[in-house]
């Protein structure tokens, strides 16, 4: 099924959906694997405002039945890494970004017209969404730096700006655009971000071009520039109210990092099995590749990372679900430091393991080390997670 997927992405049909994967979400709804990734309070939280806060049991006549199986992220974790073994698993069980992280956002700060109007389609699986918050003409790892407006007008938010690496924009399917920008330029640093929902057909916003990952424009879901051009919105789609932008943001990134951080440990999980199949298929000078000395240090060295990583990326999890994304942010910045590193090394070794072949699109290797070498910027670069650590790392020593 990959393969039918991956023909189709690297077809010139690619920006359209593959029936298999709409037939694939269907069975996976009715065998009660959708959505494993929302936590167990925030569904309570959307129960109580779409509910009425019924607690009656999932029925197939509600909405219920899509708010997930009511895990911890530490239990999620085990599933997610097993849907990063394949770039398309995760949407299958409706678990992609930046699906999740937006709706996360839904059901964390939203109110219950925004839940009806928004949370309801994406959690059903309709519709797919972007989160518009980096920027090309600034460093935007500062999110104080910027500088899309968004102004009030009566009833109204104007928005004015350019954002870019927009992933899921460009998928047909996308409906909605959660927005970062300044409400206020005179407010205090961090209360002159807000965020707001946008949608798509909105007149104003153009689709300016797809960008590309080492030449990979994953298709369909895509990742845009995307021109906001005095694009008119009503207010009340606005989140939390003006200037809380900045904590909104906060509280997405931490699962989402998380649920990065998980699937590499599936990817680098697949790279392994690859390596390994093929060091016992090839010889080279007149033996195995898996009988030469060198390989074997390579590959036990990689097992050693991948073991090392996942417990990292568990802890952070299990501290998540127990101490709050606040207090879980040091293990959650490392975790977020060493998944991609990681990711990529055993990646890049499976690469070599199959010379040529490696860098060729007739294995998955050479887009899974493409994304996992995204993750090592997307969500927070590397420096600025080290910066929270040394910060930490350093308060500590004071105490």
């Amino acid at each position: 099924m990959e393969k039918e997927f991956y023909k189709l992405a690297e077809s010139t049909s690619r920006w359209t959906v593959h029936p298999e994967e709409e037939r694939l979400k269907e069975l996976a709804k009715k065998e009660g694997l959708w959505n494993l990734w929302i936590p167990f309070d925030s569904a309570a939280r959307a129960r109580k405002l779409i509910f009425d806060g019924s607690n009656h049991l999932p029925s197939e006549n509600t909405y219920d039945r899509l708010l997930g199986a009511g895990l911890s992220n530490l239990e999620y974790g085990y599933l997610c890494e097993i849907m990063g073994r394949s770039v398309w698993a995760p949407q299958v069980f409706n678990c992609g970004a930046p699906d999740t992280g937006n709706m996360e956002v839904l059901l964390r700060y939203g109110n219950k017209e925004q839940l009806l109007e928004w949370l309801v389609p994406l959690l059903e699986g309709k519709i797919r969404s972007g989160f518009a918050m980096t920027e090309p003409r600034v460093a935007s790892s500062d999110a104080t730096n910027i500088e899309c407006s968004i102004k009030r007008q009566g009833d109204s938010y104007i928005i004015n700006g350019i954002k870019w690496w927009t992933s899921g924009a460009m998928d047909p399917r996308c409906r909605l655009l959660i927005v970062m920008g300044k409400t206020d330029f005179n407010a205090a640093m961090h209360k002159q971000q807000s965020m707001i929902l946008v949608d798509i057909r909105t007149p104003g916003v153009h689709i300016k071009r797809p960008l590309t990952v080492f030449g990979f424009d994953d298709a369909p879901h895509g990742h845009a520039e995307v021109l906001f051009e005095n694009v008119r919105v009503p207010a009340k789609e606005i989140l939390l109210g003006e200037g809380r932008g900045f904590e909104i943001a906060q509280g997405r990134l931490g699962p989402g990092r998380l649920h990065h951080c998980m699937r590499l440990m599936g990817a680098a999980e697949r790279g392994m099995q690859i390596m390994a199949q093929r060091a016992l298929s090839r010889k080279v000078f007149g033996k195995l590749i898996a009988e030469q000395g060198s390989f074997r240090s390579d590959i036990a060295k990689c097992r050693i990372e991948l073991e090392k990583t996942r417990l990292l990326v568990l802890e952070a999890a299990d501290q998540l679900d127990r101490l709050g994304n606040k207090k879980a942010r040091g293990t959650l910045a490392m975790a977020k430091v060493a998944a991609p590193n990681m990711a990529l090394m055993v990646l890049d070794m499976a690469m070599q393991v199959h010379g040529a072949a490696g860098l060729s699109s007739d294995t998955c290797l050479a887009h899974l080390w493409a994304t996992a070498r995204t993750l090592r910027i997307a969500d927070g670069p590397d420096e600025v997670h080290l910066g929270t650590i040394a910060k930490l790392e350093l308060q500590r020593a004071k105490l």
